[in-house]
């Protein structure tokens, strides 16, 4: 590798690492006053966690022998020792950080789906079980030589393309929230309106740190490529998450009469998930319009759970699950040279469908299974009267704002 390219790897590693605190900062701002700590915390122990046992074992699972290996063996170099000795170690270990970073944040959204409600203690077991169970496994499917990965030639159809994550980051957190939200059940009082955003500055300010990050997110791969495409990728980052804030706010101003700055960083959000499989697949043009689709989709998407019953507290499912669905799917009709209607057939559509339902199907049952296991044994949701009281104080000793020492 060159210079460059190997300054770039440290700057996209750094950049994505950035977006978990922007991820705490966009949940933390949504959710109460009291449990702004708790919510902000959750990310921050997944950064611990989850970056602990990617380096240990997590690295290991992410890449496959077989095809249709689950898994790679986690035992097979144990934190890395003979990675770091090896002749390519400075190449192979920009790998494992970046890598990480991307298994950090994908534990970090499920979160957003349980917020004011659940024990830090919980959820860290949670994390550490469903990152090994999930996370690194479906890593290995999409990127690291596994069957997703091999979908399109093993079928004689066109490769799944996944550039940096529709499935294997955003539809896999998205039905591991889901699945999260039912097992812990609502909120007390659930009903629409019952909690405004207590600091919408500091979710703004997430939205902008997830933006700014996500050029890493989407274009940091390029280091292996040699930087090869990444104006493309850097251009319809930028295109489709503005076309998307444009997209949110005109389904906001005709649904409720007014755009909010909320639904803008929103938005953002829902146009940054739907372009990240899509990024480097689609020409400039296309890449708006997924962004303004996404943005009103998810816009939509938010509402369900007011209709179907479950509690997704800070609309994980609505804008990760959809907008990752409508981003992975959406390259069946436009992908560069193999879309429905950019020289293809349906073939790509066909293998996009097949990957995001089995991601989607896998992610849901098995967090299902962890959730209500822990949620049986120890315990997953605090007691009401810490949910109301605020749990920032119960679970952590801790206030987000100490107003009275002022």
């Amino acid at each position: 590798m060159d210079t460059g390219s190997i300054a770039w790897a440290i700057i996209a590693t750094a950049l994505v690492l950035f977006m978990t605190p922007g991820v705490a900062f966009f949940y933390g701002g949504l959710v109460k006053a009291k449990s702004v700590i708790s919510m902000m915390m959750m990310s921050f122990g997944a950064l611990g966690l989850v970056g602990v046992l990617w380096v240990l074992y997590g690295f290991n699972m992410s890449a496959v022998d077989g095809v249709w290996n689950f898994a790679g063996n986690p035992f097979s170099d144990f934190a890395l020792g003979e990675l770091a000795t090896g002749e390519t170690a400075n190449t192979d270990l920009l790998g494992v950080a970046f890598g990480a970073t991307f298994a950090l944040i994908t534990v970090a959204l499920i979160s957003g789906a349980i917020a004011d409600r659940a024990k830090f203690g919980s959820w860290m077991v949670f994390a550490g079980l469903w990152a090994t169970l999930v996370y690194f496994p479906v890593a290995a499917w999409v990127w690291g030589g596994g069957w997703i990965l091999n979908l399109g030639e093993t079928l004689g159809l066109p490769a799944v393309i996944d550039y940096a994550g529709g499935t294997a980051v955003h539809i896999n957190a998205g039905a591991a929230a889901l699945a999260l939200a039912l097992v812990l059940g609502k909120r007390v009082g659930f009903q629409k309106g019952m909690d405004k955003p207590h600091n919408v500055p500091l979710t703004l300010l997430g939205a902008s740190v997830l933006w700014f990050g996500w050029f890493g997110f989407n274009a940091g791969a390029e280091w292996l490529n040699g930087l090869a495409n990444t104006g493309l990728i850097v251009v319809n980052t930028l295109g489709a998450t503005a076309a998307a804030i444009i997209g949110w706010l005109v389904v906001e101003k005709v649904k409720d009469g007014k755009p909010t700055a909320v639904g803008a960083a929103s938005g953002a959000v829902a146009g940054l998930v739907a372009i990240t499989p899509a990024c480097a697949n689609l020409e400039p043009g296309w890449a708006l319009l997924l962004g303004v689709v996404a943005g009103a989709l998810c816009a939509l998407a938010v509402e369900l759970k007011f209709k179907l019953g479950f509690d997704d507290s800070l609309d994980v499912v609505g804008i990760h699950l959809v907008g990752g669905l409508i981003g992975t799917l959406y390259l069946g009709f436009f992908a560069i040279g193999t879309g429905l209607f950019t020289g293809g057939d349906l073939g790509q559509l066909a293998v996009q469908a097949v990957a995001a339902i089995a991601v989607l199907v896998y992610s849901f049952v098995v967090a299902w299974i962890l959730g209500f296991a822990i949620e049986k044994t120890m315990g997953f949701r605090v007691k009401n009267e810490d949910e109301i009281a605020g749990i920032d104080t119960v679970v952590h000793g801790e206030e987000g704002y100490a107003l009275e020492r002022v």
